[in-house]
């Protein structure tokens, strides 16, 4: 029947095609095809010998990758290929022996993208009617050129969510609650049972989610806590001077000085004050912690971009590093020089109890007791995401704030960075907290701008 013959097509395995950055991006990639062969182009392997050296996540990735091949040694892999395991395809290294006619008379220049369309092309050739070729690429342009040769061509969507419009936003807004139990949070103790709570309202309820319940007499802000069994009522505080302007910046505060929450993100456009209030909050509970840490990732350093601007290493990175500076120049400016608060951040930064620097030159410092705030995730990927975490020692609190809309990283988008990753993975955990703010408050100019260009 037609319908059978059709189904076993499509149980058929594939063959993908692996571009460089896949595997700077996720060393273990090979190991997320299933029952599918993958191929390696050998000019890919040239290409990722470039950047065994130095200590970005791309260069672990690389050096990871190389052990991982090394343990797969012998000739097999550059022939009909060596299995990865039971249930699983097999790896296969491509030699390719330069340009074919077809890719010169298009394409012209002989470099690495072109090389590894000729491997596409010939392995779609070669396996015409047994196995369907794919490649696999982060490269837009790469997955464009491959198209125009009649390749299919994919991005790597493993670590990818879903779609970003339905990213957790971390609160929500009740209107016509109940005003008999509304009034119960001007009460001691200022909070209620959740139980009643969970049952009507059963849409995304998860731990430590942040909620304005209002009706036509009065409002509140409340919190359901990290073991759902209370909504409490939250205030707005002061951090180091820094007042909350809407009710999404309260929210972030409050889940910034939560001492239970070890884990917060932070997202929004520019403007909307999410650096600025994790700078301020981590120094309002500064005797919590044994230090302050404030990195972000410099993706052109990644891409050697940097080499133009003149002096030394620390001179090329300074420019980076401002924005970072001013917030912090914006909350001692709050207080009159003389003030003990003012001299205190100055103490803070000369003691190293308060450290400003690019996240690479952090990444091997230990975080036990670290308020450690990464600034700009969204050019992060998941793994560099996961890197972070996963080094938070004892008493530790790690906050990720970012614009998922805003990306400057090559081969990320606002699905596939590790920002949008982290919240679509971490919701619903009892140490984390996310808040997504909305209402930019830099300037009247600044948020037109933001809304309309």
């Amino acid at each position: 029947m037609p319908t059978t013959k059709k189904k076993s097509q499509n149980k058929r395995p594939k063959t993908f095609i692996l571009d460089t950055n896949v595997i700077l991006h996720d060393a273990d990639s090979i190991n997320m095809f299933q029952e599918n062969d993958v191929v390696i182009p050998l000019t890919v392997i040239e290409e990722l010998d470039h950047f065994k050296r130095g200590s970005q996540v791309i260069n672990l990735n690389a050096r990871e990758f190389a052990r991982t091949l090394d343990s797969l040694t012998g000739s097999a892999i550059f022939n009909g290929g060596v299995s990865m395991g039971k249930n699983r395809g097999k790896l296969k290294i491509a030699i390719s022996r330069g340009l074919s006619q077809e890719i010169k008379e298009i394409f012209k220049e002989d470099t690495p993208d072109h090389r590894v369309l000729g491997v596409a092309l010939e392995w779609k050739k070669k396996l015409e009617g047994k196995s369907k070729v794919i490649l696999v690429s982060k490269d837009v342009n790469l997955r464009m050129k491959a198209k125009a040769l009649g390749i299919p061509a994919e991005d790597y969507t493993t670590d990818r969510v879903k779609s970003i419009e339905e990213l957790y936003s971390g609160k929500a807004i009740i209107e016509n609650f109940d005003d008999s139990i509304l009034i119960n949070f001007f009460k001691p103790p200022f909070e209620i049972s959740a139980v009643d709570f969970l049952k009507r309202y059963k849409d995304e309820i998860y731990p430590n989610k942040y909620f304005i319940l209002r009706n036509q007499n009065r409002s509140v802000l409340a919190q359901l806590d990290m073991n759902k069994e209370t909504l409490r009522k939250v205030d707005k505080n002061i951090v180091f001077g820094i007042s909350p302007r809407n009710a999404e910046q309260t929210f972030a505060v409050d889940a910034l000085i939560n001492p239970n929450i070890q884990l917060v993100s932070l997202t929004g456009k520019a403007g909307t004050g999410k650096t600025l209030l994790a700078l301020a909050s981590a120094l309002s509970v500064r005797k919590m912690y044994r230090q302050i840490f404030i990195a972000r990732p410099i993706v052109p350093l990644s891409n050697k971009d940097i080499g133009f601007l003149p002096g030394d290493v620390e001179s090329k990175l300074a420019p980076y590093m401002q924005p970072l500076w001013d917030n912090l120049k914006v909350i001692q400016d709050q207080f009159p020089e003389a003030d003990k608060n003012y001299q205190l951040i100055n103490s803070m930064v000369k003691e190293e109890k308060l450290v400003i620097e690019p996240l690479s030159y952090i990444r091997g410092r230990s975080l036990q007791r670290i308020f450690f705030i990464v600034d700009e995730a969204q050019n992060l990927t998941p793994h560099e995401i996961k890197t972070i975490i996963t080094r938070a020692g004892e008493g530790s609190k790690i906050v990720f704030t970012g614009d998922i809309y805003q990306i400057d990283h090559p081969y990320l988008d606002g699905q596939s960075n590790g920002l949008s990753y982290l919240i679509d993975r971490f919701k619903g955990q009892r140490l984390y907290a996310h808040v997504n703010l909305e209402k930019g408050e830099r300037s009247e100019l600044a948020e037109i701008a933001s809304n309309l260009l």
